[in-house]
């Protein structure tokens, strides 16, 4: 099966109220999502918040310390941390990438 790899902004960030590690995101991709990300440790939720990001959408569910994720918020890895890869122009969120 292909990837689906989606446009997405971030509706709204909170912390996971059961992992120090782990945000929630509600992301909107035509239709809203609730993504489960290891992220906190690089991004605060205030600075998701409005990000448009690249979001694999076709993964099967997950639950992540009792709170189910529907896809994987897509992002690079340095020596200097996490980068979320992201779009340099504002596209319609659930926009495919090709």
């Amino acid at each position: 099966e292909k990837l689906d790899i989606r446009v997405g902004t971030i509706m709204k960030a909170e912390n996971h109220p059961n992992a120090d590690k782990l945000v929630v995101l509600t992301v909107n991709i035509g239709t809203p999502v609730t993504v489960v990300a290891g992220i906190k440790k690089w991004y605060s939720p205030e600075e998701l918040e409005g990000k448009h990001v690249l979001l694999l959408a076709n993964l099967e569910p997950v639950t992540l310390r009792g709170v189910q994720s529907n896809g994987m918020i897509l992002a690079a890895e340095d020596d200097s941390g996490v980068s979320l890869l992201t779009v340099d122009r504002d596209v319609d969120a659930g926009s495919r990438v090709l």
